[in-house]
């Protein structure tokens, strides 16, 4: 029913609208979805390298503090003399280093930053030579020649060199933030574009969804009306239908029970007339026997003899045999009219408790056929016809034991399961086989599948089919030749008297 239904929408027009709205529905939520996650990834991006400019800005300008502050205390250590100046200027110095390599960490991934930072490390290495210098002539007391020498140094434009550095530096820091902005306003105009565009969609698709909808509910309420009134006298052609149909079949059930019934008197004619025909061949084989002897001359036709004491038995032999199976058959058809005219008795059944019962009851054939026989427990309980399912029961585990696979040990299996609705008993064997073309065939009456090497008429399991329709179930076999085969039983959990 759900492939229909889905056909039946496709082929609709409003069920084809429908589709295509919520398609460009989910389209244009999947590109918002994309967008934003485009947006939030190129945001966070730009977050990152914003704090990494800042970062570089930030060890620039202590670098550039800590240089500065390293010169001042050389000054301040040259003039006066005092100690103070020259541990500022170690403790300036010892800042200054780790600062530096971490800025040369920061710029490693700018091409343009690498030579202003080999100036940076170039220049800081001469200032630093010039500046130990004079320390060493002020702390040897030689203040004088410490003087003369930072007037005959260009340390001034060395330090004037490194802060040109150093902004050269920043200003590059400064370029790329700017450049990052610029990118994120573009990100930012791209991904409000596209969240707008996909709004538009979004409200386009429920005003057509919201139409198309107002429109099918306008066609289903008209359907309904028109299905209310066919429902008004859909109860009544139901009943006049399945009076009729019942009448049908009581009437199918009474001219097969009439047909078969009168079957029965010529065949029971031809049976007796037999039996006499039967008794009369020994007198007369005897007869034919007691002229040889005493009278040979009279007996001189040799067809004669054979008539009296092969062809004529023979004959009554294969009557016998044809109206014993014509009498079987009549029998199998009484049968399936008999059974459908009995009324049910449906009664709580423990399926577990019945298939044990017979097995018992056909026990010592499963021993001679040296079958081994499983019932698998729990089993359901059921409520329905306990003589009609005892005889489907029978009859699909007795065929189970019946045809064996001639190279293996017989194994029967039976289970039983639960689903919504239904109660499937499955009774699975490890025989011959079925032919998958005779999996339908093999239910009709008379119908026989495979080799015939066992006693049977082709009624059994045409039996089991019509007592599985009155209990409200279906029955159904899986097989390959030379696999075995399992049948599955399908019953309601609750036998429907009416529906019986």
């Amino acid at each position: 029913m759900q492939g229909v239904d889905t056909a039946s929408t496709a082929e609709n027009p409003i069920g084809r609208i429908l589709i295509a709205a919520m398609a460009t529905g989910f389209i244009a939520l999947l590109v918002a979805a994309v967008a934003a996650a485009y947006a939030i990834r190129q945001g966070n991006r730009h977050t990152d390298w914003v704090i990494h400019t800042y970062r570089v800005e930030s060890v620039l300008t202590e670098a550039r503090r800590l240089a500065e502050q390293q010169e001042t205390a050389r000054r301040g250590y040259m003039l006066a003399g005092t100690p103070a100046f020259l541990a500022s200027f170690e403790r300036a110095h010892a800042a200054l280093v780790p600062r530096i390599a971490e800025l040369r960490h920061l710029t490693a991934d700018n091409a343009r930053q690498q030579a202003p930072m080999n100036g940076v490390v170039q220049q800081l290495a001469e200032i630093e030579r010039s500046q130990r210098a004079t320390n060493e002539l002020v702390r040897q007391g030689r203040g004088a020649e410490a003087l003369r020498h930072f007037r005959a140094d260009s340390g001034l434009q060395r330090m004037a060199g490194l802060r040109a550095i150093f902004e050269t530096m920043a200003q590059e820091e400064r370029r790329l933030l700017a450049l990052r902005d610029a990118e994120q306003i573009a990100s930012r105009r791209t991904f409000s574009i596209v969240v707008t565009v996909a709004g538009l969609l979004f409200v386009l698709v429920s005003v057509v969804s919201f139409l198309t909808v107002r429109r099918y509910t306008a066609d289903l309420h008209r359907s309904r009306t028109a299905l209310a009134g066919l429902n008004a006298t859909l109860e009544e052609q139901v009943h006049e239908r399945t009076a009729d149909l019942a009448l049908a079949n009581e009437e199918i059930q009474r001219f097969a029970y009439i047909v078969s019934h009168d079957l029965r008197s010529p065949l029971v004619n031809v049976m007796g007339f037999t039996a006499e025909l039967s008794a009369a061949t020994q007198p007369l084989s005897d007869l034919i026997d007691r002229a040889e002897a005493e009278a040979p001359h009279i007996v001189t036709e040799e067809e004669a003899r054979l008539a009296a004491r092969e062809d004529l038995p023979e004959a009554i032999g294969f009557i016998r045999t044809s109206t014993a199976k014509m009498d079987r058959l009549i029998n199998a058809i009484l049968k399936l009219s008999r059974e459908g005219r009995r009324v049910l008795a449906p009664e709580m059944i423990a399926l577990d408790q019945l298939v044990e019962q017979i097995t018992d009851s056909i026990r010592h054939v499963i021993d001679d056929r040296g079958v081994t026989l499983t019932i698998e427990r729990p089993m359901p309980v059921i409520v329905s016809d306990r003589v009609a399912l005892e005889q489907i029961l029978s009859n699909l585990i007795e065929n189970a034991t019946k045809y064996r696979h001639p190279t293996r040990p017989a194994e029967v299996h039976v289970s039983a399961s639960e689903t919504p609705g239904r109660v499937i008993v499955a009774i699975r064997d490890n025989g011959r086989g079925i032919d998958p073309r005779d999996h339908q065939r093999i239910f009709d009456l008379f119908r026989r599948s495979g080799q015939q090497d066992q006693p049977g008429e082709g009624i059994g399991l045409a039996h089991v089919r019509a007592l599985a329709y009155r209990l409200g179930g279906t029955i159904s076999v899986e097989s390959q030749l030379g696999e075995g085969a399992t049948f599955f039983l399908s019953l309601p959990p609750t036998l429907s008297i009416e529906g019986a």
